[in-house]
């Protein structure tokens, strides 16, 4: 009986980080938000939001999901516990991506259409500012002590470097063709840039501003322009990051010192963005041409389980 008491222990204790946990799901072609149960992996309801909702973000008492609704011009606010949207925000035209600046206060919103970021104030429900950037803005990223703001621009194959507090446009850098996202490290001394037609990863020194890597990816039996870098997602420590490849199928894992691929996951079609738990023991990868989310245990270096939540799932957070 001890004995038996002991393992059912061991695994509420295992289970216990994953049983908080709830992954939300934008899908774009069905105008929801899909949630779903971390402990149990299954999906557990669906959330009505506008028109084509991609980019997501938590808010920083994470009580609210922020939704950009590009076909609608706005970003709809998801109260968690009622699990319906409650608000909405202005965002500028075409809102694809954004991002929360660590005060809380402020989203940074890349609008496609016009070649801005809109910056808008949560609390009044206002755009205060814009900065020009290149054509078709998406990806977004904030450094962790709120100085800098990156924006990566489709067609002018570039990374805006923007001051947070002033709105100066800081510096203008050079990538390869067609970035999609953008990180900073965790300690804000690095910025990644990935590539989705040439499939790479750019990682630049954010105070010389100079490149000082490239992560180039292979995928055994995928043709190179089959292997497109896309979304990135940075473990806390620094040390490892995530970069989904598209059409190639797989999540690699890269050692962010080396910029070796330490392994490649392979997941569902086409993965799209990507969230790391918590405790940074899994990784949610949102598979846009499968119409589901795969999770990966990085502990056992597999994927678990697949679960379908919806047409076209595109961003992906892991919230309460």
């Amino acid at each position: 009986m001890q004995v038996l008491i002991a393992i059912l222990l061991s695994m509420s204790i295992v289970a216990g980080p994953a049983a908080a946990e709830t992954i939300y799901v934008s899908n774009e072609q069905d105008n929801t938000v899909a949630v779903v149960d971390g402990a149990s992996m299954n999906l557990s309801t669906t959330i009505n939001v506008g028109r084509r909702p991609r980019g997501m973000a938590l808010s920083a008492d994470k009580k609210l999901l922020f939704v950009a609704v590009g076909d609608d011009n706005r970003i709809d606010v998801v109260d968690l516990a009622k699990r319906q949207v409650t608000g909405q925000l202005p965002s500028g035209a075409d809102p694809e991506f954004f991002v929360v600046h660590p005060d809380g206060k402020r989203l940074f919103v890349a609008n496609e259409n016009d070649n801005l970021v809109s910056v808008v104030d949560v609390a009044s429900a206002k755009v205060i500012g814009t900065v020009d950037v290149g054509v078709e803005p998406e990806g977004m990223a904030v450094s962790a002590d709120g100085r800098y703001v990156a924006c990566t621009s489709e067609t002018t194959s570039m990374v805006h470097l923007i001051d947070a507090g002033t709105l100066d446009l800081v510096d203008n850098l050079l990538v390869d063709t067609r970035p999609r996202a953008a990180a900073f490290s965790p300690d804000g001394k690095q910025l990644w840039v990935s590539s989705e037609i040439r499939g790479t990863v750019t990682v630049f020194d954010t105070t010389s501003r100079a490149e000082t890597g490239k992560v180039e990816f292979e995928v055994p039996g995928i043709r190179r322009e089959g292997v497109q870098a896309v979304g990135i997602e940075m473990a806390h420590d620094g040390a490892t990051a995530y970069v989904a490849l598209g059409p190639a199928n797989r999540v690699a894992e890269v050692d962010t010192k080396t910029l070796a691929v330490r392994r490649l996951y392979l997941v569902g079609q086409r993965p799209w963005h990507l969230a790391l738990s918590d405790d940074q023991k899994r990784l949610v990868s949102a598979n846009g041409n499968s119409g589901d989310i795969s999770f990966i245990d990085l502990e056992n270096e597999e994927v678990v389980k697949s679960v379908p939540v919806g047409r076209g799932p595109w961003g992906v957070v892991i919230g309460p």
